[in-house]
């Protein structure tokens, strides 16, 4: 799995060394099939079509799909229990400065979302998720006294082109919590981090 570096299931996923990269990730069955399903019809990227063009269709896309998991409406919100958030918070931390370097995250009660910069030689991204993941699955359902999946397969990623967009990028994340309705300033959510703060 070391070559990780892109591959395929719903949405293409890149994820060179050396990039910026947002990534967002889900509890399993936090959104209906037939949502998923409608909201893939509605994303169309076309063989010929400019990239521009291509990143302005993705931007679309994540938000409305971010729009609806910030609803809350379908499924666990698991994360809102501060022990599993807690738990997440602590994996993303684990790997800062080994697999990545981690510029923040926030977790929602049905999802995750962080930025990291990948260093030339890092290791496969792909792998790292897989272990956060692994990790954090086992030990919330042990703590949930569950079994089951715990989190989503896919998880969506972005590569973060420019240092105005990850001024953005960084301000998206940060303000989810503020964008949802509930806190009326990110650093009232308590499982926020940046690393400049």
């Amino acid at each position: 799995m070391s070559n990780l570096l892109y591959y395929e299931r719903n949405l293409p996923h890149r994820l060179p060394p050396g990039s910026d990269i947002f990534l967002t990730f889900r509890l399993a069955d936090s959104l209906p099939a037939a949502t998923i399903a409608r909201l893939r019809a509605q994303f169309h990227t076309g063989e010929n079509q400019l990239p521009e063009a291509t990143y302005a269709e993705q931007r679309r896309y994540f938000g409305r799909f971010d729009q609806l998991l910030d609803e809350a409406a379908h499924g666990a919100t698991w994360l809102r229990h501060p022990e599993i958030a807690n738990l997440v918070g602590g994996s993303l931390q684990h790997f800062n400065g080994i697999a990545y370097y981690l510029r923040c995250y926030c977790i929602m009660p049905n999802h995750v979302h962080l930025v990291v910069s990948l260093e030339d030689g890092a290791p496969a991204l792909a792998e790292t998720l897989q272990r956060i993941k692994g990790y954090t699955a086992l030990q919330a359902n042990k703590h949930l006294c569950r079994t089951g999946q715990f989190w989503q397969r896919e998880t969506y990623d972005h590569i973060v082109r420019s240092g105005d967009e990850m001024q953005r990028v960084i301000a998206y994340v940060l303000n989810n919590p503020v964008k949802a309705g509930l806190v009326e300033s990110w650093e009232q959510w308590p499982y926020t981090y940046w690393q400049e703060f």
